[in-house]
């Protein structure tokens, strides 16, 4: 019996496929390997932008394939981003500032009372500052509006003047 008839014909360890082995097989395989759209997505900017990191997750696809890892690339990089963000806590990272007020952050305390207290009458000082400001900016905004209005409507009222005058200068 020759190679290829042994092939064709299932002997000598080959095994036919049926529709079922094929499903079970594709889904057994293929399965674990799948591109997600974030994946597809970060590779192509990986590419875009330093092609070793394109490469990088083109290796963990073929890892991932390889090893039937359920791991995606999505789960990985936001574990090592929060990784990241506890050890830069941990070390003092973003610590000195508070929750946002207004348009800055209010500064933590230093433990020196003088200064705390000088730093808070400062910023309320600015604080005031900037509310005058923008009360400033209102009343500048609300007379620039009283003029284009004003502007509007004796332009307006020049039009309808022209146009009666026309109406009656052709009726005549």
């Amino acid at each position: 019996m020759s190679t290829a008839q042994g092939a064709f014909d299932g002997s000598q360890g080959a095994r036919a496929f049926g529709p079922g082995d094929w499903a079970s097989w594709r889904g057994q395989s293929c399965g674990v390997g799948r591109w997600s759209a974030f994946e597809i997505a970060a590779m192509v900017l990986g590419f875009m932008v330093f092609w070793p990191i394109g490469l990088a997750i083109l290796g963990f696809k073929y890892w991932q394939r390889k090893s039937g890892s359920q791991l995606d690339l999505q789960t990985v990089a936001a574990s090592r981003w929060q990784e990241a963000r506890s050890a830069m806590k941990s070390q003092g990272w973003g610590q000195g500032w508070a929750a946002p007020r207004g348009f800055g952050f209010t500064p933590r305390a230093t433990g020196n009372t003088a200064f705390d207290d000088w730093r808070s009458a400062e910023i309320a000082k600015l604080d005031e500052e900037r509310r005058k400001l923008e009360e400033a900016h209102r009343e500048f905004s609300e007379f620039v509006s009283n003029i284009r209005k004003a502007k509007d409507r004796e332009e307006f009222e020049r039009f309808m003047g022209e146009r009666g005058a026309r109406k009656d200068g052709g009726a005549s």
